[in-house]
């Protein structure tokens, strides 16, 4: 199931992934700061999990990466020199313990611990037909389902890497894995359509696997390259020692290699990993997010000119497209909110009357800054345009003459099967109302999205296509099979 839109109004991501195969017994520590790196993909909850003398133990919890892992839980793992960590939001399964990352799978001849990001639409199918072969489930989380079947296959297989690749071909949806085995490899995996990302990083120590750059250049990694779409990739004592690329099919055959780099034409990456998932300081299929974000900004202020007198961004996703639409508009950047910085991406109030001043707790208007001039306010997205309608009262309130709202996606109007947690479609503002009803519905005295195209151009050097399917009802993706027909 998919879970609800986070307080805030913004949309939440599935999961963070990562990594480590190293020389030395630090692959706890290092993991750790690779998955605060990357909190901001999820924030549910944490685990880790360390390969040590054929056995592996794991640590998870619900909550923050700092909240699950105090140093006493840290000390106690035990050293090793692989392991791999998981930071959690729920689109499948509540948010439990049980439905926390990594996921520890035992089989005849060891064990192997999964971290997952995505969404695997067949995943009921397959828990079924592994109920038959007395495989047993203690979450109710695709993720496990996942690590189950990779754990049969490399049973069945006698081998880690045609084992996974045998598996993971029977998969439908999104699915970005790190996973470590008993016998201290490492193996990540990327699905074939690419939708979540995943790279590559390498120093003196070892090997990291991370869901995003930004994590690798953290723990003291260079990067490699990314995890090629539809690849298996074999780590061990810290170096790259095989990989396959594998076709999604009924038996799980893997692809040749031969004209494999053809493929990427059909392939799709969700483009909300540049408008808003992934960290500005990121690169993603060969395309910084910063850059992305930041040409978004350029081409709305060509598509959405306006008389205005200052240009302001919504911390944080909102600022990059922000200093695009400035420097293409001539108009000047200001500093339009100071943000509470002890407040994370997500909060919970149980009541609505404490929900509704939650924007204001998390972001103040600078009053100095705004009183008496008419304001260009660039956010990522309006999902059902409550935040949005509270963020542009608040300005008025500060003095804005008027707020000019420019959006860095196009309207959302489609749920996602992909590991977004997009609202019910009949939530959906964009659904119910046109774009004069809703700039009226939240306060703005103009609205202006970018359109598809310009957000494609806008991260045309990503080497892959996309997934824009929130967006347009067309996905990279089509054909949902029942893989064990």
């Amino acid at each position: 199931m998919q879970t609800e839109i986070n307080n805030c109004g913004k949309l939440k991501e599935e999961c963070a992934v990562f990594g480590v195969s190293l020389h030395i017994e630090e692959a706890v520590g290092v993991t750790y700061n690779g998955l605060l790196a990357l909190q901001h993909r999820g924030q549910e909850g944490a685990g880790i999990a360390v390969a040590n003398n054929r056995s592996i133990v794991c640590h998870k919890d619900e909550g923050l990466v700092s909240e699950v892992f105090s140093g006493e839980d840290l000390a106690r793992l035990p050293k090793g020199k692989v392991a791999v960590g998981h930071a959690r939001y729920s689109t499948t399964g509540q948010c439990s313990k049980e439905n926390a990352g990594p996921f520890v799978t035992e089989y005849l001849t060891g064990r192997i611990a999964t971290a997952h990001n995505g969404n695997v639409t067949n995943a009921k199918e397959i828990k079924s037909k592994l109920l038959q072969f007395g495989i047993n489930f203690n979450a109710t989380s695709d993720s496990e389902v996942v690590s189950s079947l990779i754990a049969y296959f490399i049973t069945k297989e006698q081998s880690s890497l045609y084992g996974t690749a045998n598996a993971v071909g029977l998969l439908r949806g999104a699915f970005s894995l790190v996973i470590v085995t008993s016998k201290n490899k490492l193996i990540a995996v990327r699905d074939p359509q690419g939708f979540r990302p995943l790279c590559i990083g390498k120093n003196g120590i070892g090997c990291a696997v991370a869901s995003e750059s930004c994590a690798l250049e953290t723990c003291g990694f260079e990067f490699v390259r990314d995890v090629f779409p539809g690849e298996v990739v074999i780590i061990e004592n810290g170096e790259i020692t095989d990989s396959i690329f594998f076709q999604q099919s009924k038996d799980g055959r893997e692809e040749s290699n031969e004209n494999i780099n053809n493929k990427f034409a059909e392939l799709g990456l969700c483009i909300f990993e540049y408008v808003y998932f992934a960290r500005p300081d990121s690169v993603i299929d060969g395309l910084s997010v910063y850059k992305a974000r930041y040409n978004m900004g350029l081409a709305l202020a060509r598509e959405y000119p306006v008389d205005a007198d200052a240009v302001c961004g919504v911390p944080d996703s909102g600022l990059e497209a922000a200093y695009g639409y400035s420097d293409q508009s001539g108009l000047p950047l200001i500093k339009g909110f100071v943000k509470n910085r002890y407040i994370g991406r997500s909060f919970i109030y149980p009541t609505q009357s404490k929900r509704d001043s939650a924007v204001r707790i998390k972001l103040n208007p600078l009053s100095v800054n705004i009183r008496g001039k008419k304001i260009v306010l660039v956010d990522d997205s309006i999902v059902r345009g409550t935040t949005s309608e509270k963020i542009i009262k608040s300005l008025k309130n500060a003095g804005a003459k008027e707020v000019h709202m420019r959006v860095s996606s196009p309207p959302f109007r489609h749920t996602c099967h992909y590991g977004t947690d997009i609202d019910s479609e009949e939530n959906l503002i964009a659904n119910n109302m046109s774009l004069e009803e809703i700039c009226k519905k939240i306060g703005a005295d103009s609205l202006g999205y970018i359109s598809i195209d310009a957000l494609k151009d806008a991260c045309k050097e990503c080497k892959l296509s996309f997934c824009t399917a929130c967006f347009t009802g067309n996905t990279a993706e089509r054909a949902k099979k029942d893989v064990f027909e």
